[in-house]
C-alpha cells in the first residue's frame, strides 16, 4: 500500500500500522453480551410513578393559563381572517381573470340576475 509521509505517521499515532508500515494485527473484541430484559413494572407501580412526575411539573397559574388562552384564541382568529381573505383574493381572481371571456351570461331580453337567469335557462321562457 503506497502511502506518503503524513499519512503514515498518522496510521501509527493510531495504531495501525508499526514502524515499518506494516498492519498491525489487533485482538477482536467479543461482542457485547446483551443486557436481561428488566421486568415489566406492574401497573399500580406505573401510576405511582406518574403520579410522583406530575408532582415536579411547574403548572401555570390561573392568570397565565388565562393570558395564554386568549393568545392562543386571538392568533387563531387573526388566522382564518387572513387564509379567508386569500381565499376571497383567490377567487375574484380566478372569477374575473381566468373566467371573464366577456360575453353576458344572460339570455338576451332575460331580466338581469342570478336567480332569473336560471329561472329562464331551466323553464324555456
Amino acid at each position: 500500500m503506497a502511502m506518503n509521509r503524513e499519512q503514515k505517521r498518522a496510521m501509527q499515532r493510531a495504531g495501525q500500522v508499526d514502524a515499518e508500515g506494516a498492519p498491525v494485527a489487533r485482538d477482536r473484541r467479543q461482542p457485547a453480551k446483551t443486557a436481561r430484559k428488566e421486568e415489566r413494572t406492574s401497573p399500580t407501580q406505573f401510576f405511582k410513578e406518574v403520579r410522583s412526575e406530575l408532582r415536579k411539573v411547574a403548572w401555570p397559574t390561573r392568570e397565565e393559563l388565562t393570558r395564554y388562552s386568549i393568545i392562543v384564541f386571538v392568533a387563531i382568529v387573526a388566522l382564518t381572517m387572513f387564509v379567508t381573505a386569500l381565499d376571497w383574493v383567490f377567487l375574484k381572481f380566478v372569477q374575473d381573470f381566468l373566467f371573464d371571456s366577456g360575453v353576458d351570461p344572460t339570455p338576451a331580453g332575460a331580466p338581469a340576475g342570478l336567480i332569473s337567469a336560471g329561472v329562464t335557462l331551466f323553464t324555456g321562457g
